[in-house]
């Protein structure tokens, strides 16, 4: 601030200004072509660079040639100009851009609406708690900008300016926080998340195996979820996501295709039966671009989902809805955990057609199908007995769950059964599958997310996207399909969360550890639970919500006439109450000539002479004519040249000053020792 302040007028307020503009566009970076972001940050510091010198702006050719490459880059990275991606990519060049022609007041309004627009594209991308802080800081500095280019007069100070912006943002924020509340909810208006999930943990439409040398852990949240009562234990924790039987030696994918849209839908198994007291709970769905809905394993009726949208089942007993969920999502459901279902076809007579569970590609795994012959020789057909041997060999063999697993050639469940004996759930339920499939007994991959921490702070249970998980279901002719893990024969303590595998600490989190052990897993769940309430209570208030409220109020049956009526009140309220404080303030003119005002008031009755319109210069004649005590003319003295300093600035030549702020000069005011009124004749 102090290197600011010696600054020419002009440049400090344009490195303010494009100090702000770097600030809003940063969140972008991960999101713009890199030839953008080079760009822009060249062009920003380019700017600054002529504000410090004091050159003069570049022509009209400079900036026509930068926009042709900015329109080709775009078209190139995006083969479009319109849509959400190119569309930012646009506004985030032509905001840089403009202030390359940062002359006159006209252009820099134009400089703060399209920083304004570029701080509400980072919604697009994501509305969680640290962007709206970001974009906070950044409306703040955008306001004072805009305050300060509606004082031309002087060099007032960025701290004042901003105390100025900071006053209209809490002035504003009862009409945000009626509009927020009573405004109508449409359908999401913000970006789709990308679905990047290649290397990394997380639930996927599809399993790949063995391409994968080495999988990141990603330790983004997946879910939220409330129980209703006690909780069920962690090694129970089941959420069931896509049911994978198609296999082609190295991808698994569901039965009706592979995003989950395509999958056979029904009212689900006909014969399915449930026992015990049912599980109740809350979920919070982080968007996935998916149709997904994960439930306990199993949920026999549909998740109560929001007013507008509705579910399905398929015949694999996975919940779908019927588009894409890409903003945040809450529902209530409800599972048993005991459940039996699979032993009918769908014309309920008792299943014999298991060629799609039992299907294998020709000519892979030849070394797993003469494990499975072998089996069968010395145990018999009996599946359940096949499927101990299995585990058993899982236990016994020397298997182990990793990481790290390398990349596996054509024949993946042979290298996992004979070569490496290593892998993560998806090497070992694969292989668990193939071989059961080789000894024919019908089977198939289910995933999901098994497991979950409790947040002691706010008592939801955090499911991650580490917690991604494969397991394998096997076929029964006595109980149906029944859920087999075979990963907890391998490690037992991944079943739940006694022995997860994590990704490495960085170095400032290692330190901390070593320093206090839970100061680190405190402070992730006291933000966990921080950000948990920002979804629950701002990006999750839904329509049946705000309807919920109005009933609250005393609508027996709320509608949108009833939040138009609500609306159009406030805003009435807001307008009279803008209008008495325009015309109050209208008659009060501003801080500084009422200080003046005042000054001249005293110094009046005092018998000084203080014509009704004279500045701080008139007034010093008569307090230098009259005849106070030499020490509190001083006084006077120097008040009066800061009053006038803190308004003109300045002489010319005379170089840059600094001073008192007008809330010093009012603190001074009452301190000084003002001539007493000449008493009346």
């Amino acid at each position: 601030m102090t290197a600011l302040a010696h600054l020419p007028r002009e440049a400090r307020d344009t490195l303010f200004l494009l100090a702000v503009i770097g600030w809003v566009i940063l969140p972008q970076v991960a999101h713009l072509p890199i030839w953008a972001s080079a760009l822009a940050a060249g062009v920003l510091v380019w700017r600054g660079w002529l504000a410090v010198t004091a050159r003069p702006l570049p022509g009209r050719w400079w900036l026509i040639v930068l926009l042709v490459i900015t329109l080709a880059g775009t078209w190139a990275s995006h083969r479009t100009l319109l849509g959400r991606d190119a569309g930012v990519t646009l506004v985030v060049m032509l905001l840089t851009l403009k202030t390359l022609e940062l002359r006159a007041r006209r252009d820099a309004l134009v400089v703060f609406f399209l920083g304004f627009f570029t701080m509400l594209t980072n919604f697009f991308y994501s509305q969680s708690l640290g962007v709206a802080a970001a974009m906070l800081i950044g409306l703040l500095g955008l306001l004072t900008a805009l305050v300060n280019a509606h004082r031309p007069v002087g060099q007032p100070s960025l701290r004042e300016s901003a105390r100025m912006a900071g006053w209209m943002a809490l002035a504003g924020a009862p009409v945000m926080v009626a509009l927020f509340v009573l405004f109508p909810r449409f359908s999401p208006l913000w970006g789709i998340p990308s679905d990047a999930l290649t290397g990394r943990s997380g639930l996927s439409s599809s399993m790949e195996v063995g391409n994968v040398a080495k999988l990141a852990l990603d330790d983004g949240i997946a879910m939220r979820v409330k129980f209703e009562g006690e909780p069920p234990p962690q090694r129970d924790l089941y959420f069931r996501g896509p049911v994978l039987s198609r296999f082609d030696g190295r991808n698994w994918t569901a039965r009706g295709g592979g995003d989950g849209f395509e999958a056979a839908v029904g009212p689900g198994p006909a014969d399915l039966q449930v026992s015990g007291a049912p599980i109740r709970y809350e979920v919070t769905l982080e968007p996935s671009n998916r149709p997904w809905l994960l439930t306990l394993d199993v949920a026999a009726d549909a998740p109560e989902l929001p007013a507008n949208q509705r579910a399905r089942m398929t015949a694999d007993m996975q919940w779908l809805t019927y588009r894409p969920i890409t903003d945040l999502l809450r529902y209530r459901a409800q599972s048993h955990p005991q459940f039996r279902y699979g032993l009918t076809g769908w014309n309920n007579r008792p299943r014999r057609d298991f060629a799609a569970d039992l299907q294998l590609p020709p000519g892979f795994n030849p070394r797993t199908a003469a494990l499975a012959e072998q089996l069968r020789q010395s145990i018999g057909d009996d599946p359940q007995a096949l499927v101990r041997a299995a585990l058993e060999r899982l236990r016994t063999g020397g298997y182990t769950y990793t990481l790290e697993p390398g990349v596996n050639g054509q024949h993946t469940a042979d290298e996992f059964w004979f070569d490496t004996k290593a892998g993560f759930c998806e090497h070992i339920s694969s292989a668990f599958v193939v071989l059961l499939r080789a000894a024919g007994v019908p089977s198939r991959i289910v995933t999901g997310f098994q497991g979950g921490e409790l947040n002691g702070v706010d008592g939801y249970w955090i499911v991650r996207n580490a917690d991604a998980h494969a397991w394998a279901e096997v076929w029964y002719a006595d109980r149906g399909w029944v859920r087999i893990d075979p990963t907890g024969a391998v490690m037992p303590g991944r079943i739940g969360q006694f022995q997860r595998l994590r990704a490495p600490e960085g170095f400032v989190a290692g330190a901390i550890g070593t320093l206090s052990p839970t100061l680190i897993a405190q402070l992730r769940a006291t933000w966990e639970a921080v950000n948990n309430r920002w979804n629950q209570w701002v990006l999750n208030y839904t329509q049946s919500r705000q309807f919920d409220l109005l009933k609250s109020l005393g609508f027996e049956s709320p509608s949108w006439q009833d939040l138009g009526k609500l609306i159009a009140g406030l805003l009435t309220v807001a307008a009279l109450a803008g209008i008495a404080w325009a015309r109050w303030e209208s008659s009060q003119h501003d801080p500084w000539l009422r200080l003046l005002a005042r000054a001249r008031r005293q110094l009046a009755q005092a018998g000084i002479h203080a014509p009704p319109q004279a500045p701080p210069r008139a007034l010093l004649q008569g307090v230098h004519a009259s005849s106070l005590p030499p020490e509190l003319r001083q006084q006077l003295t120097d008040w009066l040249l800061a009053l006038e300093r803190l308004r003109y600035a300045a002489a010319p030549g005379e170089g840059v000053r600094t001073g008192p702020s007008l809330a010093t000069l009012q603190r001074d005011f009452q301190r000084l020792a003002w001539p007493r009124p000449r008493p009346s004749p």
